[in-house]
């Protein structure tokens, strides 16, 4: 296996750019790091460019995947982890268009994502998206990059298996979900009804606002229901993502 040892090398390089969301978007490519997301990755037919192994470790890859050494200095500058498996492969980014949107989600919950910006919380709700069964991520614009290192740490797989669409507008977003037969259902603390108590008679688009101004004005307008969270005590709200995974349990 060759190794490489120079940051000028043109493979290392063109990988550490990966780590800007700008390059990433003109790109579509992302990196994947660590041992199970790799294995998952290659089970569920997605594109792996290339894997970085850091030189020593003793990993090593069979098939058509080309694999390439990193030396432990040049790997810690591709690494986002501060316990890195020693694995970082270079994958194809898997969103898609509003048509296979629709036709993946069609007839079942969504999570719209408007404006988040905590790369945890996001991956973490597309990770509970998924356990909860809904079928799609709406990242609306202005929410984090979904492919960076992060969020896809955090979606632990599940963004290999779940449909996401990203950049729509707010605008564009209402028109797809009214289309495509969702019910708009916003997560809004000041809500009246009860997220334990609603009862809906169509697949739910579930609203997830950003952490600090939650939805947007436009979209609570748009709602065909408000939603909130019962909580006791001194507690004014919750984490986006603990929030989130409750919600999807309740429109569930």
């Amino acid at each position: 296996m060759n190794v490489i040892s120079s940051r000028e090398n043109v493979l290392y390089k063109r990988a550490t750019k990966l780590l800007r969301r700008k390059t990433r978007d003109e790109t579509g490519l992302y990196l994947l790091e660590g041992i199970k997301p790799l294995m998952d990755a290659l089970e569920t037919g997605a594109a792996i460019e290339k894997v970085f192994v850091c030189d020593g470790t003793g990993i090593g890859f069979t098939g058509d995947v080309p694999v390439t050494g990193l030396t432990k200095e040049l790997f810690a500058g591709l690494s986002d982890t501060r316990h890195s498996q020693g694995v970082i492969a270079v994958a194809r980014q898997k969103t898609v268009g509003e048509e296979e949107f629709r036709r993946q989600a069609a007839g079942r919950n969504i999570v719209v994502l408007d404006r988040l910006q905590d790369p945890g919380n996001a991956g973490t709700i597309i990770r509970t998206a998924e356990a909860a069964g809904f079928a799609g991520i709406l990242a609306l614009k202005g929410t984090t990059d979904i492919y960076a290192p992060k969020v896809v740490r955090a979606a632990a797989g599940s963004l290999l298996r779940t449909p996401v669409m990203t950049g729509m507008s707010e605008e564009e977003a209402v028109q797809m979900l009214r289309e495509g037969g969702w019910s708009l259902v916003a997560a809004c603390a000041d809500a009246e009804e009860d997220c334990f108590c609603i009862r809906l008679n169509k697949p739910a688009a579930l609203m997830i606002g950003n952490e600090g101004c939650g939805i947007s004005e436009r979209l609570r307008k748009c709602a065909d229901c408000h939603v909130r969270i019962p909580m006791e005590g001194g507690i004014e709200s919750l984490n986006a993502a603990v929030a989130a995974g409750i919600l999807m349990y309740a429109v569930r």
